[in-house]
């Protein structure tokens, strides 16, 4: 569903979008420009909503960057699939 509305936009920036939205594509072009901004902005609020969430006390393995490699290779190590082990 598609909604009429009425922006007041700079005609500089006007004349930009319609540059590279072509001839009446103007709407898609801001829809799709909208669109991108409003993902940025939802991440960045779930960012500062989580942001402290973790206790760096409580993950010595995320230090330095050697052990986030070594954390995350002895993971890649271990068996994935509990059933096939139990199988064996």
């Amino acid at each position: 569903m598609t909604v009429r509305t009425n922006l007041l936009l700079p005609k500089t920036l006007v004349d930009e979008v319609d540059h590279y939205a072509g001839p009446r594509g103007r709407s898609r072009y801001v829809a799709e420009a909208l669109t991108e901004r409003l993902r940025r902005d939802r991440l960045r609020e779930v960012v500062v909503a989580t942001s402290g969430a973790l206790n760096r006390a409580d993950y010595p393995q995320w230090r330095k960057p050697d052990d986030v490699t070594a954390w995350v290779r002895e993971l890649r190590a271990e068996v994935s699939d509990p059933v096939s082990n139990d199988e064996s």
